[in-house]
């Protein structure tokens, strides 16, 4: 439950934590100093081939991956420009980035879009794996987006539901 409490109290301190870092102003320590150290590191080159790379696909730019799942409902990218500064900070998982998950996607360009899910459900008999993140679809509305990925690992099909994991969803009340 501790370990619960923290990460639940970690995820409630990102407005705060964002509204403390400016573009072209936090600088890359800044950035370490509010959220720690990222999931993932992204290249400018690892993430040119993405519908929206804007400042992330820039000479020198790396992006900061912090994930909020399996308990949240937001992944941040942070991106770093080649000078050092924060050029970029997103909250990816949205409907308008869903909307850019394509039929014939690798598993790879979407990780690069969305972050690391929050579960990964290997389907043996149908040879096909499931990717899900928790998200918030407006106030009090969660639900989760599942891409579901063929034995090549391309995109097959998207969809979203709602996360009946929730208080209050359907009546679910913890």
């Amino acid at each position: 439950m501790g370990l619960l409490s923290a990460l639940l109290g970690l995820v409630g301190c990102d407005p705060q934590r964002i509204a403390q870092l400016e573009e072209g102003v936090a600088t890359e320590a800044d950035v370490r100093t509010k959220f720690g150290e990222p999931e993932k590191i992204w290249s400018a080159a690892d993430l040119s081939g993405n519908p929206f790379p804007g400042a992330a696909a820039q000479p020198g730019a790396r992006t900061f991956e912090y994930n909020r799942q399996p308990q949240g409902q937001v992944n941040y990218m942070i991106t770093i420009a080649a000078d050092g500064k924060m050029s970029a900070l997103r909250q990816v998982l949205t409907p308008q980035n869903f909307a850019l998950v394509l039929p014939g996607m690798s598993m790879e360009q979407v990780r690069k879009m969305l972050g690391k899910p929050m579960k990964i459900t290997p389907m043996a008999l149908k040879r096909e794996t499931h990717y899900e993140w928790r998200y918030s679809d407006g106030p009090n509305t969660p639900r989760i987006f599942r891409v579901e990925f063929d034995s090549d690992l391309k995109v097959l099909r998207t969809g979203s539901v709602p996360d009946e994991s929730q208080p209050g969803v359907n009546g679910n009340v913890t």
